[in-house]
């Protein structure tokens, strides 16, 4: 296989890992040097290249932030399904109006009210330089006797598969 088919193969995977949690948790670095996380909505829209998008307000804090450390961290869970990634890279802020109509959705609406007339509507664009996932699709019960395994026999826990990868 390829790079390049090992990079296309690495993109599916985190696009189908990342696909249906919608929420993630954005870390950014605050004036103080603290990190600072909040949730962040994908809108239920993975288009996953290597960016991630999601909508905010231009004046909010965490443009702030990002403005000072471009550096950022965006972790995804789903606990049901013993599925967690990290994605770390840089953000910046993207005012293109076209990208916005591209990636709007009506469930919007509840967070800008104005909709695409929202005067400081922006993207929050991620550029996604590492990724680690920890995936263990055999659930919770398979997961708990693997555990469970491992502390009888002594060995250490084989709980699903986890990579670290470079998208850069």
């Amino acid at each position: 296989m390829t790079d390049s088919q090992d990079r296309n193969q690495t993109i599916k995977k985190l696009r189908e890992l990342v696909k249906d949690m919608d929420i993630g948790m954005l870390t950014t670095i605050d004036e103080d040097g603290t990190l600072h996380s909040r949730p962040m909505s994908t809108n239920s829209e993975v288009e996953f290249d290597g960016d991630l998008w999601f909508f905010t307000y231009a004046s909010s804090h965490k443009i702030l932030e990002i403005e000072q450390h471009q550096q950022v961290n965006v972790s995804f869970s789903d606990p049901k399904a013993q599925t967690y990634v990290s994605m770390s890279g840089t953000a910046r802020l993207v005012r293109d109006r076209n990208k916005i109509q591209q990636l709007w959705k009506p469930q919007l609406k509840a967070w800008f009210p104005k909709e695409l007339e929202e005067p400081d509507i922006a993207l929050l664009k991620v550029n996604v330089e590492k990724a680690e996932y920890w995936d263990a699709p055999s659930g919770f019960v398979a997961h708990t006797i693997g555990l469970v395994k491992a502390i009888a026999t002594g060995e250490k826990a084989k709980v699903g598969e986890n990579e670290k990868v470079s998208l850069k």
